[in-house]
């Protein structure tokens, strides 16, 4: 699943979309569905630079997993995910991951000067892709 949320962020969709389209169909949601469920995620919250689509993306699909049944469980791998990212990048923080706040038009402006979101962004993909799949043994 790693490779298939990197084929979608090379395609153009958000770090958020990549990772949740790439394990959904596992919950019978399909790619097409998910793609959608997840579209407003990216960049921080729709480009709010606030937590990392990568980590949205994987909060659902942890949701999908656990949630509904066992809320503590829910949380307790959610603050495990954040722990291995956290030890992985540093922060789930868009802005702190980027280096720049692209809420703000200069920060954009960087980022895209910078090819942040083609240089920085598939780590954070990939990272959020090999967490989930070693906490949620998938």
């Amino acid at each position: 699943m790693n490779q298939r949320a990197l084929d979608l962020f090379e395609k153009g969709f958000s770090c958020s979309q990549s990772v949740f389209a790439a394990y959904a169909p596992m919950f019978g949601i399909d790619e097409k569905t998910a793609l959608k469920i997840s579209s407003a995620f990216g960049g921080g919250m729709s480009r709010l630079a606030h937590v990392c689509g990568a980590v949205s993306g994987a909060f659902m699909i942890i949701g999908l997993k656990t949630g509904g049944e066992d809320k503590e469980q829910t949380y307790l791998l959610a603050r495990e995910f954040v722990e291995q990212f956290k030890l992985l990048d540093g922060s789930i923080m868009c802005k702190d991951l980027l280096g720049c706040d692209i809420s703000t038009s200069e920060g954009l402006q960087k980022a895209r000067a910078e090819n942040v979101f083609k240089t920085i962004c598939p780590k954070y993909v990939k990272d959020s892709c090999n967490i989930l799949e070693k906490i949620l043994c998938l």
